[in-house]
């Protein structure tokens, strides 16, 4: 927090989330490759559609893997006055909306099968299933967050290195349509199998109804957790602003005017007001708060009280 100081304002794990996800968008482009190859060639529609399917969602992940590029690509660009670390969240919560589409599209296909029903080739479907499950967990692995458990706030406070790292709203994104997808691909095979041995066709698009609904909570949450970032709201919870205040209200001074929002996955930014009867430089004040390693940009206005 000198006076020459930086702006970059990424996620802890941003080089390896970025890799990651790319790593995702090829395995799932290699599937779908394969899917729509196979189902062309031995007539199965089931492969062939499961394949434009994988391909819908790679065009997800492709929202995160930009993102990550383009904050990457414009992180030292003085247009962004506070960095790039919420292009994370501005795609997370593109996301999110994409995948409240996609809850719904899998609703209206449910419903119209339930009232229409259609006749079902179990073998060839759950191969299909089975076959998107699979890459659906490794894509899930890949995906997954790693933190390790250690407080980093003093005075009592105790935070864990995930909250210090932040949540990546955009990997997080990623990781719920991967997550989606896996959880209508186990509950197509529990409704294909049951369907299968007693004859309930009527399971599958009930079935999908169930991962509708799931898949709805969830991007809804995301939707919620994206979009706070954006608008500058703190999560419940989040006591940033009350160690700020226990930190500089002390021999007399007051802090008048408070505002603190997330600048990025980790990283929030205050702009203080203080009220003092002893007037110091705002480098005094800064110091006061050296301790709080989620404030990575202050700005203090200094006051003379009366």
């Amino acid at each position: 927090m000198s006076v020459s100081h930086s702006h970059v304002f990424l996620g802890h794990d941003q080089d390896r989330n970025e890799r990651r996800t790319w790593a995702v968008i090829a395995l799932t482009t290699v599937t779908m490759a394969a899917e729509i190859g196979a189902g062309t060639v031995f007539g199965s529609m089931a492969l062939v559609a499961d394949g434009w399917h994988m391909a819908t969602h790679a065009g997800a992940m492709l929202i995160t893997a930009v993102a990550y590029l383009l904050a990457r690509r414009h992180l030292h660009d003085s247009r962004y006055s506070f960095g790039t670390g919420r292009l994370g969240d501005l795609a997370g919560f593109t996301s999110a909306v994409v995948l409240a589409l996609v809850a719904a599209g899998i609703g209206w296909e449910s419903v119209g099968r339930l009232l229409s029903p259609v006749s079902i080739h179990y073998r060839e479907a759950l191969v299909v299933a089975v076959l998107g499950l699979a890459v659906n967990l490794a894509s899930a692995w890949l995906l997954r967050e790693e933190h390790e458990d250690h407080g980093h706030h003093g005075h009592g406070h105790h935070h864990d290195h995930a909250h210090h790292h932040g949540t990546d709203n955009n990997l997080r994104a990623a990781y719920m349509h991967v997550l989606a997808d896996a959880l209508t691909s186990v509950l197509a095979i529990a409704a294909l199998l049951a369907g299968w041995v007693w004859n309930w066709p009527w399971l599958d698009p009930l079935m999908g109804i169930v991962g509708m609904v799931v898949i709805g909570r969830w991007s809804w949450g995301l939707m919620k957790d994206s979009g706070a970032v954006l608008v500058g709201r703190l999560p419940p919870g989040e006591d940033l602003p009350e160690e700020i205040r226990d930190a500089l209200e002390q021999d007399g001074d007051r802090v008048t005017d408070l505002h603190v929002w997330q600048v990025g996955p980790g990283h929030h930014a205050a702009a203080i007001a203080v009220e003092t009867p002893c007037p110091q430089p705002p480098g005094h004040y800064k110091e006061r708060l050296a301790h709080l390693h989620d404030l990575s940009h202050v700005t203090v206005e200094v006051e003379a009280a009366g």
